[in-house]
């Protein structure tokens, strides 16, 4: 399907995304999946392309492009030439504008050239043993002392949590008040921080996962993000755009399996004939090529929207549920088509399917997702139970 959302310099950029991806990203993936953890050269080498922090202004040495569509074809692919599990997005869109909109000069201009050229390599600390979805049940606290504050607590489950060098951290700074929660950075040589293993995962090998701990940390008060008592509020006003991306991801990683699947039952041969020739292929394909086809259309529909500042919440929360519930279900039809060399870990739809698993559940679960949808249809459960 031709997509009428980009035009010519998406479309050159794309091509420079791709080469890139080609020549630096893709030789190195099985091994960084060996691994548990992608080489930090690799944001270096990103940043070098001008990949990182693209909306970032000149002045930081960012490139000042709002346009999210850039950052779509870059997702694009960094999955179908490079891997999903290279979370250079997570960096420059999810992490990254926190520093951009809400924290100080100081740390701006100390900090965002290094997130521009790759030498800082951030990661968000929101998840906590006890408290996932739920923000309002972070146990991390922050103090005041003097003009800075000391934190304590731990997290876990915290992507580029091996590589990162800065935290955007969430912790309690009004112990009576469940929204009472402040966004703090914490650098990685800052005295008290500790990080814990690199977590072993079912997917997504290539990307390090690890705890995080705080005892005693001292932040300035230049690394304080915004109203030490309103981050609450921040995490929610960025939610949207987090999970447009998720769902750019999941929906490109379906295309490529869509993809990689067509070349194999067209090449595999089975009682004589190609595996494609079967009635059960043609409409298993059949009808995922129309699933994704209208996704797609409502996902970029969601990204012009999000381009124009006018993405819900909801709207975000639909197209992030729709996405990551086809890609698992374009996983389980594409190893099935594979049959027995799906399940082994040479072909890449195994490690594709094991990859897609966690979609469901990070940036907000399906479960989540229906809820808010729910109550923004006029379905709450709080209000109709009066």
């Amino acid at each position: 399907m031709k997509r009428l959302i980009f035009d010519e310099d998406h479309e050159m950029f794309r091509d420079g995304v791709r080469r890139f991806m080609q020549s630096e990203i893709e030789p190195h993936i099985e091994k960084w999946r060996d691994e548990g953890c992608c080489d930090p050269l690799a944001f270096q080498k990103a940043g070098e392309q001008g990949l990182l922090c693209m909306w970032a202004d000149e002045k930081y040495g960012g490139l000042g492009i709002e346009d999210f569509r850039f950052e779509q074809v870059l997702i694009e692919e960094t999955i179908r030439h490079g891997d999903i599990s290279l979370f250079l997005s997570l960096h420059s869109r999810l992490v990254g504008p926190y520093i951009g909109r809400l924290g100080s000069e100081e740390l701006k201009s100390r900090l965002l050239p290094k997130c521009i050229s790759g030498e800082s390599i951030l990661g968000i600390a929101m998840t906590e043993p006890n408290a996932g979805s739920d923000l309002a049940g972070i146990k991390s606290k922050a103090s005041r002392d003097g003009d800075d504050w000391i934190l304590n607590g731990s997290k876990t489950y915290i992507s580029n949590g091996i590589n990162g060098t800065a935290f955007v951290v969430a912790a309690r700074t009004v112990p009576d008040k469940p929204h009472g929660i402040g966004l703090f950075v914490v650098e990685s040589d800052m005295e008290g921080f500790s990080r814990g293993r690199n977590l072993k995962k079912m997917g997504l090998k290539a990307q390090d996962t690890a705890e995080l701990f705080f005892e005693n940390v001292r932040v300035p008060a230049e690394n304080v993000l915004g109203d030490p008592e309103k981050g609450f509020y921040s995490l929610m006003h960025h939610l949207a755009e987090e999970r447009l991306i998720s769902a750019c991801q999941e929906v490109a990683h379906a295309q490529v399996a869509f993809d990689i699947t067509m070349e194999y039952i067209l090449e595999r041969k089975a009682f004589g004939k190609p595996i494609g020739a079967f009635q059960n292929s043609r409409f298993k394909m059949a009808e995922m090529r129309t699933s994704l086809d209208i996704l797609q259309t409502f996902i970029d529909q969601c990204v012009l929207l999000h381009n124009q500042g006018e993405l819900s919440a909801e709207l975000a929360a639909e197209a992030k549920l729709n996405a990551s519930e086809l890609e698992s279900t374009v996983m389980d039809n594409c190893v099935q088509l594979h049959g027995g060399s799906g399940y082994m870990s040479e072909y890449r739809i195994s490690h594709m399917f094991t990859d897609a698993r966690v979609s469901r559940i990070y940036a907000g679960s399906s479960e989540i997702m229906k809820e808010i949808i729910a109550r923004s249809i006029g379905l709450d459960e709080r209000k109709l139970s009066g």
